[in-house]
């Protein structure tokens, strides 16, 4: 990979693995568009560590008080934070199953241009009618079991190239009534198990190819992409109370629109 091929992949799978744009379309649009060669499963793996450790670290006080609260919860003591990490958990399951019987299927058949313009349209439009139509009056904290389980369902959608993650459980969170901040800090924390499980088995098929790596590369995308993603995560949870969906929602019509101007040229 160029220094550039690096820089590129790197900083998007960072400013886009936690923004409802989708971070799957945007790392596979410059195979598609630029030709460059896919960069591989040991890349991937660099590129979602540095994205899970951005996470980790800026929710380390949430993330510990839930885990504290939850193994409380095994032995019988429940409090918000151990029905959330509870909540958290159940809502991971679906994407995992979806993961395990489908993907297989979702990358013969659904990692095209096509595609991802048409879901970058259809859920980017999905986004805006919630954002203005939602009540926004709950925090994550007054999640339901149902609740969870939708919103995981959700998130198994993410599967599909150009539906973004972070924008499907956002979605689902607001149509729930949760607040924009609230539907974030939610999404964000789901993202934790999720990116976990995907990068687990990425770097099972990165070692069963036993292939030479460039560790220096690795190590560049890691640290590059976790720049990136802390820098999103600040931004984002501070200013989309004020600033709504809007923005992305611009942003996903025009890209659906370039990219299907550019297919049929």
């Amino acid at each position: 990979m160029s220094t550039l091929e690096i820089w590129v992949l790197s900083l998007i799978q960072g400013f886009t693995e936690f923004l409802p744009i989708s971070s799957s379309a945007h790392l596979i649009l410059p195979s598609q568009i630029l030709g460059w060669n896919d960069q591989g499963l040991a890349f991937d793996v660099a590129v979602h560590l540095g994205t899970l450790l951005a996470v980790i670290i800026y929710f380390r006080k949430e993330v510990g008080t839930l885990l504290v609260a939850w193994f409380g919860s095994l032995g019988g003591t429940h409090n918000g934070e151990s029905r959330l990490a509870w909540w958290i958990i159940v809502g991971t399951i679906p994407a995992g199953l979806f993961g395990l019987f489908a993907k297989d299927l979702i990358e013969l058949y659904l990692r095209s241009a096509w595609v991802i313009a048409g879901t970058t349209i259809v859920f980017g439009l999905l986004l805006w009618w919630v954002d203005v139509k939602a009540k926004q009056v709950k925090d994550e904290y007054q999640l339901t079991l149902s609740n969870a389980i939708f919103i995981g369902m959700a998130q198994a959608l993410a599967l599909i190239p150009g539906t973004s993650r972070s924008g499907i459980t956002m979605t689902a969170g607001l149509m729930l009534g949760l607040t924009r901040e609230s539907a974030a800090r939610f999404s964000f924390l789901l993202s934790i198990p999720v990116i976990i499980m995907s990068g687990g088995y990425t770097a099972l098929g990165f070692l069963d190819e036993g292939v030479t790596v460039n560790w220096s590369e690795l190590g560049y995308g890691a640290v590059l992409s976790f720049v990136a993603a802390y820098i999103c995560i600040t931004f984002f949870l501070k200013v989309i109370s004020k600033m709504g969906m809007l923005p992305f929602v611009i942003y996903r019509l025009l890209l659906g629109a370039g990219l299907i101007a550019f297919l049929m040229w």
